[in-house]
């Protein structure tokens, strides 16, 4: 999710996209905004949603891309934390719009942030947007109206094969998290 603002300036399209950031930052009508990246739990669930989408990318005919700029309009670019495309979908910048873009909320992101860009995900044509709380343990699934929480924590999408069940990536974020503390 976004935070701040890292200049206190207007900065061109063409800068924002000839410039490096570490981490990547996204692009808000003229100013850069720096994204909370989170701590190792949203890293970890992170790297596990973009293995099971790329264990997965043949039978789901789908892939994901971690941390891919999204173009969702002229001067508006979000970079989730991962976004799921159609086999042949193949951008430098995504400017059609994902089959599903997942946001994984860090300590100092907040559910309005989400949901508000929950709501210029679906605009721009996201079909699916899911956010995951790793520290709450909560589920939430953007709809017209607003971010609909999730009771199962299982995400889908009709039609197609695409299952993801978070409480089994929850039960894998805490075994790692008991070996490591061993």
């Amino acid at each position: 999710m976004a935070t701040q603002p890292i200049a206190d300036r207007f900065v061109p399209v063409e800068e924002y996209l000839a410039t490096s950031y570490s981490p990547d930052c996204e692009y808000e009508d003229g100013i850069v905004v720096e994204r909370n990246v989170g701590e190792i739990e949203h890293s970890f669930l992170q790297v596990l949603l973009g293995t099971l989408f790329t264990i997965n990318s043949e039978a789901w005919r789908v892939y994901g891309l971690p941390e891919q700029r999204v173009q969702i309009s002229a001067a508006r670019f979000f970079v989730p934390d991962l976004c799921v495309v159609p086999l042949g979908q193949w951008e430098k910048i995504v400017t059609t719009p994902p089959l599903i873009v997942l946001e994984i909320l860090s300590p100092e992101d907040t559910i309005r942030r989400a949901e508000e860009k929950a709501q210029e995900y679906l605009r721009f044509g996201v079909q699916h947007v899911w956010v995951i709380d790793p520290y709450a343990r909560v589920t939430y699934r953007g709809t017209a109206a607003e971010l609909e929480r999730v009771p199962s924590g299982e995400l889908t999408v009709p039609g197609t094969p695409i299952v993801v069940r978070t409480a089994e990536l929850f039960e894998k974020l805490d075994a790692m998290r008991a070996r490591s503390e061993r």
